[in-house]
């Protein structure tokens, strides 16, 4: 089955479909890594370091801590109903529009689908645990951040977060590169 595209040529379905294997891998990556480290890490506590892992000595480490708020904990104090609404449900509905958008352009190049495949497979991870895990999202990197921006540490995050950002990053450099070179044609 193809489709016409913008540019009046054809885009196979394939195209659409074989990125989405980059959703279910990111999931499943994110799924299995936060498994075992609820099986195999103690949860942080502030009176213990039981359970830190030094992977590349105090700058890389594995813990276990939840999070029931959202990227730097923002919304951490909010009444668990709101937090319900704003980081499950408008988050899922998100996820589906991003799908359907996703299915029915026909403008993104192969590795904008890829990026956007990774972006869907972050958040979906992210929203397992949202969803399934009371307790909150399992985020487990810890990385030494030099006192940047007042940090002595990067807020811990997991494999569904990095997924996101570094394919946000990679949809953002394509679709300024596609601009710019428009502009120059």
């Amino acid at each position: 089955m193809e489709e016409n595209n913008a540019s009046g040529g054809r885009q196979p379905l394939r195209q659409k479909v074989l990125p989405l294997i980059l959703t279910v891998l990111v999931v499943v990556a994110d799924q299995v890594t936060k498994a075992l480290v609820v099986a195999k890490i103690p949860r942080l506590s502030l009176f213990s370091d039981d359970g830190v892992i030094c992977v590349l000595g105090d700058y890389v480490r594995l813990i276990h801590v939840r999070n029931k708020a959202v990227a730097f904990s923002m919304g951490s104090g909010l009444p668990a109903d709101i937090r319900l609404v704003l980081f499950s449900c408008i988050p899922l509905v998100l996820i589906v529009l991003l799908f359907v958008f996703y299915f029915r352009n026909n403008e993104f190049s192969p590795l904008q689908r890829w990026a956007i495949c990774g972006i869907l497979g972050g958040g979906i991870g992210n929203l397992i645990d949202r969803f399934f895990r009371p307790d909150g999202v399992v985020d487990f990197i810890d990385c030494y951040f030099f006192g940047l921006f007042g940090m002595e540490r990067w807020p811990t995050f997991n494999v569904a977060d990095s997924a996101v950002v570094v394919c946000i990053v990679l949809f953002a450099l394509t679709f300024f590169s596609q601009m710019r070179k428009s502009k120059e044609d």
